[in-house]
């Protein structure tokens, strides 16, 4: 076993990996950039080494500043995370070369797996089934768009050496062909350093459902069943879960004697994953091969019992599988919610700041029998930077089956306290309350098609709306008794109201109600709905409020704001008003502010850098016409005009970096 272990790389996949070795007896190494100085991975590690400026490229992407570390501190084994390194070749190669074991796969299969073209052709001759397209190289855009109308629209336009969604597009037509091909080269080249494209037929009504393998250097390989990975955005995977709805055993078992000989063919040895797209017919399509640890592998470890961190490290020092495929057994259900960086209600665009509250619930086993696992590499207090994914979390539950492990995860997400920046827990709050994922009727569009407006909160039925008065109701009442004991302490704990009559303001209706104390409960009335007997231990000051209403708990994040409260639940976020009657009457006669005009001006919708201008002042402009190109995130984001008109003036160049609604463009009509 070895002694020591560096983690190349960050975030909470580098403090996952150091929670396994810490586990094992086996010394730690961080290594992090000078924006990530104080980041919790280097908090956790045993050592820590500075690499290089925040960018990527000049810290976590130099192989010899890796290097340099491991001689720094003795490190015998490198464990890459995902991402950045991982799935290079070279590195491993450069690392064998100083006598420092990769803890991933030989280099020759990262080589032919890394690269999609060469890969698709060794699933082909491994009798993996492949999705139809050109595998050979594309010259330039004008090839692309001929190769893509040859195949048949729409394809998917992928880099060959890409992964998490970088330099992909999907194109309709030869117009999105061509400037998709531009998009995913660029992408390519900035994200993998190799902008070689490829093009194939995109499959309709697409399932993303993936096989995690394991594999040791003594010729054993097992997979352990599937997950399940269609709800994406953008060709980013957002929830996962293990076992997949959709497939039965026996596309199970081929999948996975598929992925096995995959595996095979390439002399494949540690943890990996073989993706496929499988339609409404259970016909399953390779894309590619992941060398190494996926992002959502923890649900197939909650499902499995196997730690794949301990496996992988395990066969890089030589040992055998000490399981054979008839052992490997799914029990039960898990779920895995990526928590983003990302504000939902802006078209899920980049947030970046500081977090000013973060309280991820308990992790363990709750007392109905469900677990709740969160993986993460932040605070409270720290920092999210622009210059890498904007991953925060990966929020994960376990039950028996299918429901209990959504419920679970419902309220795990309800009882997650984040502020400070933007960020996708009430989408992903709102997706696991959606009839058509409840039934597991996924598609990989599905976010497109149910959400083809973009986010903008869930809509609260009736009952939603009088629980959420309620609450407020509550919230108020406490508030009220603590500063009459504050104003008289002979009160204190004391209140002899046996009713109070308030007027709720919430979503534009003013709501009669009346709420009678019931020893240490209360009983709301709100308007004409049925009275609800609620429970509750909040005392002000609390940022979360766990309610009984009737027999089910909830859990609601609350801020008080002026006369009322801001609740959050289930992806609902309203203020709610408490107020007096006369003060409720008034209130309905004030006018509303206006937003500002911002019609004539393009602004920036997260913080980036700009790295196009494709007009100049004075240019005449159209519908729809590409204006900037702005990165964040590593990922390049189109800005298009929203109307004709004339550009006026550009108050930013190319290199420039940009705050949320920085003015990028004025325009004249």
């Amino acid at each position: 076993m070895f002694n020591k272990i560096l983690v190349a790389n960050r975030g909470e996949i580098a403090c996952r990996v150091f929670k396994t070795a810490k586990r094992l007896g086996i010394g730690t190494v961080a290594v992090h950039s000078e924006a990530d100085r104080n980041a919790l991975h280097v908090q956790m590690a045993d050592e820590a080494v500075l690499i290089g400026p925040a960018p990527a490229a000049e810290s976590y992407l130099v192989i010899d500043r890796i290097i340099e570390a491991c001689r720094q501190t003795g490190a015998d084994a490198v464990h890459p995370g995902y991402g950045f390194l991982s799935e290079r070749a070279e590195f491993a190669e450069r690392l064998a070369a100083e006598g420092i074991v990769f803890i991933g796969p030989p280099p020759g299969a990262i080589k032919a797996m890394g690269d999609k073209i060469t890969s698709k052709k060794i699933a082909a001759e491994a009798k993996v089934s492949t999705v139809p397209g050109h595998m050979g190289l594309i010259d330039d855009a004008a090839h692309g768009v001929i190769i893509a109308s040859e195949i048949g629209y729409p394809v998917m336009i992928k880099a060959s050496a890409g992964g998490g969604g970088k330099g992909m597009r999907i194109a309709w037509n030869d117009q999105e062909a061509r400037e998709g091909f531009e998009r995913s080269k660029s992408e390519a080249a900035s994200s993998f350093g190799d902008d070689r494209i490829f093009i194939e037929k995109f499959v309709t009504e697409p399932r993303h459902i993936e096989i995690q393998v394991l594999a040791d250097r003594h010729g054993n390989c097992v997979y352990l069943g599937e997950r399940e990975c269609s709800i994406q955005r953008r060709n980013q995977k957002v929830i996962e879960e293990a076992p997949s709805p959709f497939l039965d055993e026996e596309t199970r078992r081929q999948m996975g004697e598929q992925s096995v000989a995959l595996a095979k063919a390439v002399d494949y040895a540690s943890a990996g994953t073989v993706e496929f797209i499988v339609d409404k017919d259970r016909n399953f399509y390779f894309l590619e091969m992941n060398t190494r640890l996926q992002v959502e592998h923890p649900v197939t470890e909650l499902v499995t019992g196997v730690d794949l961190v301990e496996q992988m490290i395990r066969v890089a020092a030589g040992e055998e599988l000490s399981f054979q495929q008839k052992d490997v057994s799914l029990e039960g259900w898990a779920m895995e919610s990526r928590l983003y960086a990302e504000d939902p209600y802006r078209n899920f665009l980049p947030s970046i700041g500081r977090l000013t509250r973060y309280r991820p619930p308990a992790e363990g086993t709750n007392g109905n029998g469900t677990r709740v696992r969160n993986d993460t590499g932040v605070y409270e207090g720290g920092e999210i930077s622009m210059y890498y994914d904007p991953m925060i979390a990966k929020l994960c539950t376990w039950g028996t089956d299918r429901y209990e492990a959504i419920a679970a995860m419902s309220d795990a997400l309800d009882g997650f306290e984040m502020e400070g920046i933007g960020h996708n827990l009430p989408f992903l709050s709102a997706v696991m309350d959606h009839d058509r994922f409840k039934a597991g009727n996924l598609t990989t569009a599905f976010i497109e098609e149910e959400y083809p407006e973009g986010f903008r909160g869930v809509d609260p039925n009736a009952q939603m709306l009088s629980q959420f008065a309620a609450v407020a109701l509550v919230l108020q009442t406490i508030e009220d008794d603590r500063l009459a004991s504050i104003a008289d302490p002979r009160f204190a704990g004391d209140r002899t109201d046996d009713e109070t009559e308030r007027t709720v303001r919430i979503s534009g209706w003013n709501i009669p109600t009346k709420l009678h104390r019931d020893g240490a409960g209360y009983t709301a009335h709100i308007g004409d709905s049925p009275p609800m007997a609620i429970e509750t231990g909040w005392k002000p000051g609390d940022r979360l409020a766990d309610v009984l209403i009737g027999s089910r708990h909830c859990s609601f994040k609350s801020d008080p704001v002026a006369g009322g409260y801001r609740l959050r639940h289930r992806g609902v976020d309203l203020t709610v008003m408490v107020l007096s009657r006369r003060v409720a009457e008034l209130a309905a006669l004030m006018p509303e502010k206006l937003p500002p005009d911002t019609s004539k001006l393009l602004l920036c919708p997260m913080p980036g850098l700009v790295v196009k201008l494709h007009v100049s002042v004075g240019d005449s402009v159209v519908e729809g016409q590409p204006l900037a190109i702005v990165e964040a995130m590593k990922m390049e984001n189109v800005l298009r005009a929203q109307k004709a008109g004339v550009v006026a003036k550009i108050p930013v160049s190319e290199g420039d970096s940009l705050a949320v609604d920085d003015v990028i463009m004025e325009f004249k009509a």
